[in-house]
């Protein structure tokens, strides 16, 4: 059980820091000359591939913008709910079976607590990665806590639906 939550933490751990060295480095190339207060509105867009552009954008909401109204309430309203889901994926994690599902958990609880630290840190999540096909450019900026998040609740659902488990419910 302990070697299982070491390794769901570890995860997380490695998650978190990945995402603010990427925030760090987004920051330090975006900053303008001369500004040190943050957040602070950044530098145009860099182009870093066809499909994607880096770009800063401060989000003080949640998922897609919602809430994004930068009230003095949405950093402790939106960190206090991070941290009570934070609690739920460590305990979730004691119990858990099957590597997925734990790596399911690291990844969304390294993705939450990557975003808590910007908002106790800047007040606000720093997202810069803007993917766009074509016309299709309407997706809002992400960062990597965001694609951890997504990934690792995608792979719970895949988990939930296709993984073989023995259930008292399966017997007959």
């Amino acid at each position: 059980m302990k070697k299982r939550l070491g390794a769901g933490l570890a995860l997380a751990l490695l998650v978190m820091a990945a995402d603010q060295a990427t925030k760090a480095a987004i920051l330090a190339v975006m900053r303008p000359p001369g500004v040190e207060e943050t957040p602070f509105q950044g530098q145009g867009l860099i182009p870093a591939g066809p499909f994607l552009d880096l770009t800063l954008s401060w989000n003080s909401g949640v998922s897609f913008g919602l809430g994004n109204t930068h009230g003095n309430w949405n950093v402790l309203f939106f960190s206090v709910l991070a941290a009570v889901i934070a609690g739920f994926l460590v305990r979730w994690m004691l119990t858990s079976q099957g590597k997925a599902l734990l790596v399911a958990q690291g990844l969304v609880l390294g993705g939450a607590l990557g975003n808590v630290l910007d908002r106790l840190r800047y007040g606000a999540v720093v997202d810069f990665l803007y993917v766009h096909v074509g016309a299709f450019n309407w997706w809002p900026n992400f960062n990597l806590a965001d694609s951890a998040i997504c990934t690792g609740a995608a792979l719970m659902v895949f988990d939930s639906l296709f993984a073989e488990r023995l259930s008292h419910k399966n017997k007959q």
